[in-house]
């Protein structure tokens, strides 16, 4: 959300957001109540009305635009912002996903700002009011006609939407700051680096010598978790000389192994054999299952123990077929992983970060709402039976880890992530919607014991490829013209160069790989609009003093780790 949206009707009540006023629900059949201690306000959504329809602002809305201060273009955002309509292929899935328990998860915490009046959660309404309006073929869904559908005894609670607000004002300020604390701190370490003609350095966004051959499909059965699933196999054209590592990376929440394929055969051509399996419970073919109404949830809870056994498993597949399909020539004691969002857990769970209940059940068991959209998800693991939690997922074989945009913050908090010791590395985006780099990434970075850790943060990066999406979801994004999709060439070449030199570096040993780590390095391959900004574990007490000094009072702070 726009940050001069987002603080339109911050004076309001003290505290209340345009960003809140436009994406929470408001009263439609008669006013919109607003609570705030003793006062009690109110606006007529007549006003709202007349407003979008002629561009008139009657005295009623004058007053609230006086009170907020706002501005001719912050109005003319206003407007726009009401009757913008999203258009959705199947509104059905709307109603199925605020069914399922990650959707009620989230109204709930919107039930917090928006109640029925009285002060009882409102997200039964909200979910009413949402499907009814995408139902609506006539007006489709826009924020008014939200309004239209709510019941009229709703109201907007000022105080919780002004923790709210101060939260996603302190996330915004936080990940400036951070941008700029990651640019100071690769400036400085670069100055005091040795220099190297990097321009002499091999082009490590061009395939190795190694070729690429066929892709192979594998299916593999786990008879012992009753799984079945596909891994896609990139092998080089030749072996090495030597043993050959294997890297295994795993899709994120809703995605698939076919949308990393470019990072398998990019790997495959340097010598590694890699695997992209497929999470079958947390997939596109979950998702599809779920939209379809085949399945209640977004993602199964199990997954949070599945997706690291099928990791596991995939290398314990390495290991039957080294002899007979490879000559003994795989080194399966030596393997790699990189995960991305979902996928990133899996891997920092393989490498050691155990999972921490005790604190994901303080996390999770506030009232306050957090701009954190993983912790959605973390917090679904409090559903797991008990029985599971002391099943192992450390894998003794994983010797190196690369996490994109990793959840990973709240589900092992400090203690869980101390017992990280393998090399990894963390990177972010400054624009991730979805697992905030000032809360998640840049909190694991610090908590990780590993000696040999990385933080690289790119400006602009926004959780997903927008280049792979499908064509429905590219022309619902489209609708929204104020956002501004990254340049996702730049982005592929980073990910090029960062995985082949770390995997070079900590999984072939090579010193020949060291320089690409180097701060000054990114100084010298980062490209406009998506610097990127590279440190590592000599960062980790200047970021967490970061933290510490700009947190939120409700946060503790994050070094040395802290003690519950």
């Amino acid at each position: 959300m726009l940050p001069q949206m987002r603080r339109f009707l911050y004076s309001l009540g003290m505290g209340v957001t345009l960003s809140l006023f436009m994406t929470l629900p408001l009263k439609a059949a008669d006013r919109l109540y607003f609570i705030f201690g003793p006062l009690n306000l109110s606006l007529g959504i007549d006003s709202l009305e007349e407003f979008t329809e002629t561009g008139n602002v009657n005295p009623e809305l004058a007053f609230y635009f006086r009170v907020a201060n706002a501005d001719a273009a912050q109005q003319a955002a206003f407007r726009e912002a009401l009757t913008r309509r999203i258009d959705l292929e199947n509104p059905v899935q709307l109603s199925r996903f605020f069914n399922s328990a990650l959707g009620e998860e989230i109204l709930t915490k919107i039930g917090n700002l928006l109640q029925i009046r009285g002060g009882r959660n409102g997200k039964y309404a909200i979910r009413g009011a949402l499907v009814q309006s995408a139902l609506d073929q006539e007006n489709g869904l826009t924020l008014l006609n939200f309004l239209r559908h709510l019941p009229t005894y709703m109201q907007l609670n000022l105080d919780a939407i002004q923790v709210a607000s101060r939260s996603l004002e302190a996330l915004d300020r936080g990940t400036q700051l951070l941008i700029e604390e990651m640019e100071r701190l690769t400036a400085e370490k670069a100055k005091n680096e040795q220099n190297i003609d990097f321009a002499s350095l091999p082009d490590l966004t061009q395939p190795g010598n190694y070729g690429i051959a066929e892709r192979e499909i594998w299916k593999l059965t786990d008879s012992t978790r009753n799984r079945v699933f596909n891994v896609l196999v990139y092998q080089p054209q030749r072996l090495r000389e030597d043993k050959t590592p294997i890297i295994v990376i795993s899709h994120g929440l809703g995605s698939r192994p076919e949308d990393f394929e470019h990072w398998g055969r990019h790997l495959a051509s340097y010598g590694y054999v890699v695997a992209l399996p497929q999470h079958i419970g947390s997939d596109t073919q979950q998702t599809q299952a779920f939209l379809t109404g085949l399945s209640r949830e977004v993602f199964t809870v199990d997954e949070f123990i599945n997706r690291p056994k099928d990791v596991s498993f995939v290398i314990d597949e390495f290991e039957r077929r080294n002899q007979a399909e490879f000559g003994g020539r795989l080194d399966v004691e030596n393997v790699g992983v990189a995960g991305h969002s979902f996928g990133g857990y899996n891997m920092l769970a393989l490498g050691g970060a155990t999972l921490n209940f005790e604190n994901l059940d303080r996390t999770c068991n506030q009232d306050r709402w957090s701009p954190n959209v993983a912790l959605l998800l973390q917090c679904r693991a409090l559903d797991l039976p008990s029985s599971d939690f002391d099943l192992p997922l450390k894998d003794e074989r994983v010797k190196a880890i690369i996490t994109l945009n990793p959840v990973s913050g709240d589900i092992f908090g400090a203690e869980g992530l101390k017992n990280l010791k393998v090399p990894v590395a963390f990177a972010a985006g400054s624009s991730d919607p979805a697992t905030p780099a000032a809360l998640e990434q840049l909190r694991a970075f610090v908590w990780a014991g590993s000696q040999d850790k990385y933080f690289a943060l790119v400006k602009g990066q926004a959780h997903v490829d927008f280049t792979r999406l499908d064509g429905h979801s590219q022309s619902m994004l489209d609708s929204f013209n104020f956002i501004v999709f990254p340049q996702q060439d730049i982005l592929d070449r980073y990910a090029q160069i960062y995985t082949v030199a770390f995997f070079g570096r900590h999984l072939l040993n090579d010193a020949a790989y060291a320089p690409f780590l180097t701060p000054s390095y990114s100084q010298y391959i980062s490209r406009s609009p998506h610097n990127i900004y590279v440190v590592n574990q000599a960062a980790a007490v200047p970021l967490s003093e970061l933290f510490n000094r700009h947190r939120p009072r409700d946060r503790p702070p994050i070094y040395p780790p802290f003690q519950p």
